[in-house]
């Protein structure tokens, strides 16, 4: 099984081991508001366009509501079976594509979120998928810091991913570097070093999409 299939499996056995009203890393989101959202970013993938268009993020809402007065149990079946195959996240090549980071982060929002949580042990090779992703999109997802911002995996590869008079560096294994760039600052596991005012200043960046 491919890393992303291996995390939605987790997650969704998470979901039912913690139950609809345990609180996740996504702001105002129980776990069945995460439930379905992933849901409907699957089998509604037209309504997700208020996440990037914000005019149309009270659509987005609506529709995700909409599918969490539904049973628990029926939204988390629905994540561990994966999209229709209609679904533009079924075609081949685009299911681990679009999937692995967000398999991987939604898996930590459920588990990390609880306080006797541990970091899971990847393998290498899952580790330099992570690894991938991160530096890829880091650009992106570091795109309102406002100094420069270096990834570095300890004893492993770094990436530029912003440029600046003055930069911070971000060390971590790649899944921890991975949350971090997505927002979850307070529970990814990660040093933030540099001169103190751009430590300062990098501080209470908001990160992610």
């Amino acid at each position: 099984m491919s890393l992303a299939s291996d995390s939605r499996a987790a997650l969704a056995d998470a979901l039912l081991d913690v139950g609809p009203d345990a609180p996740t890393l996504c702001e105002g989101w129980n776990a069945r508001d995460l439930a379905a959202h992933l849901v409907v970013r699957e089998r509604r993938p037209d309504s997700m366009v208020g996440v990037v268009v914000p005019p149309l993020a009270g659509w987005t809402e609506r529709v995700r509501r909409e599918a969490a007065a539904r049973p628990f149990t029926e939204l988390v079946e629905e994540v561990r079976t994966g999209p229709p195959a209609w679904s533009p996240f079924a075609l081949p090549g685009l299911r681990d594509a679009a999937n692995t980071g967000e398999f991987v982060v939604h898996l930590e929002d459920v588990r990390r979120a609880a306080p006797d949580w541990r970091p899971r042990e990847l393998s290498e090779a899952d580790r330099s998928v992570l690894w991938r992703i991160v530096s890829r999109q880091g650009p992106m997802l570091y795109r309102h810091s406002p100094v420069g911002v270096v990834l570095v995996v300890p004893d492993g590869p770094r990436r530029r991913v912003r440029r600046g008079d003055v930069s911070v560096a971000v060390t971590g294994q790649p899944e921890e570097l991975l949350l971090h760039a997505f927002g979850r600052t307070g529970h990814a596991l990660v040093e933030v070093t540099g001169p103190d005012d751009a430590v300062d200043r990098f501080r209470g960046t908001p990160l992610g999409i």
